[in-house]
């Protein structure tokens, strides 16, 4: 079970990075554009997720949500505590500072990195530096 597991997280890894760079979602500029609604707003990644939704929605209707099981897992794993607390909103503010500051979120520059694109290189070791800080900050 553990192989089959892997073999379709790496298959839906894939399928999901190839999905954000043919809708250039991994463009740092593109992303910017679509988060300057009050500038030169560029709707295009609007279309994206759209489309996105548009195929989800009926699986998820007609197949996914009538399963009582995952298909790779014996249960499903929800997060049980509904607690927004101040560690949530200072964690959910930073994500979404860096991610309006870089135009890049955590899953398009790792797709980048393909790409070998310094900048991402620059940016994923800088989140990791930061992922770091965050867990030492935690700890204490």
């Amino acid at each position: 079970m553990k192989a089959m597991t892997q073999w379709v997280a790496l298959m839906a890894g894939l399928l999901f990075g190839l999905g954000m760079m043919v809708s250039g979602m991994v463009d740092p500029h593109r992303v910017i554009g679509f988060l300057d609604v009050a500038g030169a707003w560029d709707p295009s990644l609007m279309f994206v997720m759209g489309g996105a939704l548009a195929v989800f929605l009926p699986v998820y209707l007609l197949v996914i949500k009538k399963r009582s099981a995952p298909v790779c897992s014996e249960k499903f794993e929800v997060a049980n505590n509904p607690l927004i607390d101040k560690r949530l909103v200072t964690g959910a503010a930073l994500f979404g500072l860096g991610w309006g500051i870089a135009g890049i979120c955590p899953g398009p520059a790792v797709t980048s990195t393909l790409g070998l694109n310094p900048s991402m290189l620059v940016f994923i070791v800088t989140m990791l530096v930061g992922m770091g800080i965050g867990t030492a900050i935690v700890k204490r």
